[in-house]
């Protein structure tokens, strides 16, 4: 299957894309991903996307979906793959569309995971991180640490990143409700969304996004 992940920051698109694409023998193609390899490995892409970076710039479409497009080419990806993180507003959608249509390929559905704006903010805001090592996560409400501000594993200390401050997230919020929620009607109109409710644990997730693709690909 050929599917496109979106979703609102801390819909846990991450997650869920890991386990889909494990249960779908698929690669999971994420942007950070492809950035951070192409990067890593110096390829021109990646001193093109870097030297962007490195003033403060948007990584322009253009370079985006030239990574995507090597990504999707490799050997792995023949028979699917699952995209996290790309396409990220209209026209990346429509080079998308063009570059499938070109290897006479199309895409098999748009998993929309839906989760309540407030829902969003709380997940995302609960977050602490110990300073010593960023692996060890933590969450006000759904994984609260033994000890307020310190971490079970180490006792280092926990802090929230500016990241994932409350005002922080309501902006990132605006921009994926500006940039990226309309290519959700843009794949509506060709008949390919198919929403789920991301809330809940995140095998209950896994398994309501796994019987929506079965009847989606049933439907076909």
């Amino acid at each position: 299957m050929r599917i496109v992940l979106v979703g609102p920051p801390g819909a846990g698109k991450g997650t869920q894309a890991a386990f889909l694409a494990k249960n779908l023998s698929i690669p999971h193609i994420s942007t950070g991903d492809l950035f951070r390899a192409n990067i890593s490995q110096q390829t021109e892409l990646g001193k093109l996307a870097k030297s962007f970076m490195d003033k403060g710039d948007l990584v322009p479409d253009e370079v985006t979906i030239a990574m995507a497009k090597d990504r999707m080419e490799q050997p792995d990806a023949v028979s699917g793959f699952l995209l996290d993180g790309f396409p990220r507003n209209v026209s990346q959608a429509e080079a998308l569309d063009e570059m499938l249509t070109a290897e006479r390929m199309k895409l098999d559905a748009v998993l929309d995971l839906e989760v309540p704006e407030d829902e969003v903010v709380k997940r995302i805001a609960g977050r602490r991180i110990c300073r010593n090592d960023s692996s060890h996560v933590f969450h006000v409400s759904y994984k609260a640490p033994k000890e307020e501000g310190v971490c079970d594993v180490c006792g280092g200390e926990l802090y929230q990143r500016d990241d994932d401050s409350e005002e922080t997230v309501r902006k990132r919020l605006e921009v994926y409700h500006t940039q990226t929620e309309p290519i959700i009607d843009y794949y509506k109109a060709q008949g390919l969304v198919v929403t789920i409710s991301a809330l809940g644990k995140v095998e209950e997730v896994t398994e309501r996004a796994m019987e929506a693709l079965k009847r989606e690909d049933d439907d076909k």
